[in-house]
């Protein structure tokens, strides 16, 4: 079966309740969606995992949850105020209003193309601040310029004023992380693709701060990492790829950075124009510290922050030196990996009857039931009674649903997509034989398991 595309998961995922288009009875907003009750157990278990793989399975690494309204001097002394923009244009045949950096280039004369009718009368570009704008208190930012505030466009600036803080109170040395899971807020003029690119999202990111001369190093280091835990979570290596990004294209405070990249249009006929990324790995070099620093001074000799209360250098008492850290930062987007999940894991099956059934082949760790107990025959108080009864005895270490709204078949079918790893039958024989049959979501074979030692051959299996 070939890959799907986005808009077969986006069917899926209204149909099953993972992803619903937001405010949808009152017409929608544009690049906003609601998890519904899969999506949201889903999403939980991917952060879940992150989260125990970079905090727990680590010995270096500390948690933080930063606030999402923050002092405006942070975005003026991080560059946001200044910097964190996109070109837009606009065009005059068809009014569509565009990113200039995302259009293509008529190499003949040099002119942008406008995507959505081909014409070449566009304005000249004009820089829009991506910063969501808001007000702290009663009064309006016209009327009290320092009631102005931002919704934060990303977790890391939250991380960076509290290095000082978490490397007190935790009594870290070099190197060691920070990490992080939080919504961002960018106001992207051109969202789009589901859950792909949004205004309002998730980040699961680190800051992991060592000496100057070991970032190269530190940052192969996760660059590696990353991989691995990535296809932990069952995507395929063959879905994905590195992109080295160019001088030209690397943020001004970044020495390295390196895109892991997704295949999230298969449909497309450019092989080029099926990736798009999934995460970054940037070498911040030492540009956060300094800037939020109450003592760095520029080649003027002038103080790049005079409005900083703190020193955020690192004193190493082996060597007896004071240095600013450098910062290696992996970033990801929980939309975005669970899009790329979900992409993956969709598998379609002809079962014996000619019928093309989907299989959403989700890890057991990330799948949002992990079992379902279902009744042969819903209309036998005997049978129905046995079936809530293992329910209630499975949900305290695992996930579990009971369902007697349809034919066995349909049930089967039914926890297949929505990638539930196991389903257990309580039938006739069960009454006699205390007894279940337990099926498998990918092999779709079935055993005969006593009650007694179901939840132990679940959990093994599951784990």
């Amino acid at each position: 079966m070939s890959a799907p595309n986005i808009e077969t998961i986006v069917s899926l995922s209204k149909r099953r309740g993972f992803v619903f288009p937001a405010s949808d009875i009152y017409g929608g907003l544009g690049s906003s969606w609601d998890y519904g009750p899969l999506g949201v157990e889903l999403a939980n278990n991917i952060k879940n995992s992150w989260w125990r793989w970079a905090v727990y399975e680590r010995d270096d690494i500390e948690g933080l949850d930063s606030s999402i309204i923050q002092n405006r001097l942070v975005w003026k002394y991080s560059g946001h105020e200044d910097t964190f923009s996109d070109p837009l244009v606009d065009c005059r045949d068809c009014n569509a209003r565009l990113r200039l950096d995302k259009l293509e280039i008529d190499p003949a004369d040099g002119k942008a193309t406008c995507s959505n009718c081909g014409s070449k009368n566009l304005t000249d570009p004009k820089d829009f601040n991506l910063m969501f704008r808001t007000t702290v208190g009663a009064a309006s930012a016209d009327d009290d310029p320092t009631a102005l505030a931002y919704l934060r466009p990303e977790t890391a600036q939250g991380i960076f004023i509290n290095f000082k803080n978490v490397l007190d109170t935790s009594r870290r040395k070099l190197p060691f992380g920070i990490a992080q899971i939080g919504k961002a807020f960018r106001n992207e003029v051109t969202p789009g693709n589901f859950i792909f690119r949004t205004r309002e999202f998730e980040q699961m990111e680190i800051e992991y701060f060592c000496r100057p001369e070991d970032a190269p190093r530190v940052h192969q280091e996760w660059l590696d990492s990353y991989d691995q835990w990535i296809q932990g979570l069952g995507i395929s290596s063959s879905n994905l790829k590195h992109y080295e990004q160019t001088k030209e294209e690397l943020a001004h405070y970044s020495e390295r950075t390196v895109d892991i990249l997704y295949r999230f249009f298969p449909e497309r006929e450019d092989e080029e124009k099926q990736w798009d990324e999934l995460m970054g790995i940037a070498n911040r070099t030492d540009y956060d510290l300094r800037v939020h620093s109450k003592k760095p001074e520029d080649a003027d000799g002038k103080r790049i922050n005079p409005d900083s209360t703190e020193d955020l250098s690192y004193f190493d008492p082996q060597t007896n030196e004071r240095f600013y850290p450098y910062i290696i930062e992996p970033s990801t987007g929980v939309n975005r990996t669970l899009l790329a999940v979900m992409m993956d894991a969709y598998e379609e099956r002809t079962n014996d009857k000619g019928e093309v059934r989907v299989i959403l082949r989700l890890k057991p760790e990330l799948a949002p039931i992990k079992v379902a107990v279902l009744p042969l025959a819903k209309n036998k108080p005997e049978i129905v009674e046995m079936a809530r009864k293992i329910k209630k005895e499975l949900q305290p270490s695992m996930r579990a649903v009971y369902d007697d709204t349809g034919g066995i078949g349909k049930l089967y079918a039914r926890q297949d997509e929505i990638g539930t790893p196991f389903c257990v039958t309580v039938d006739h024989e069960s009454l006699e034989d205390n007894a279940v049959t337990v099926r498998d979501r990918d092999t779709w074979e079935q055993e005969r398991v006593s009650v007694d030692a179901l939840r132990p051959l679940l959990s093994e299996r599951l784990n």
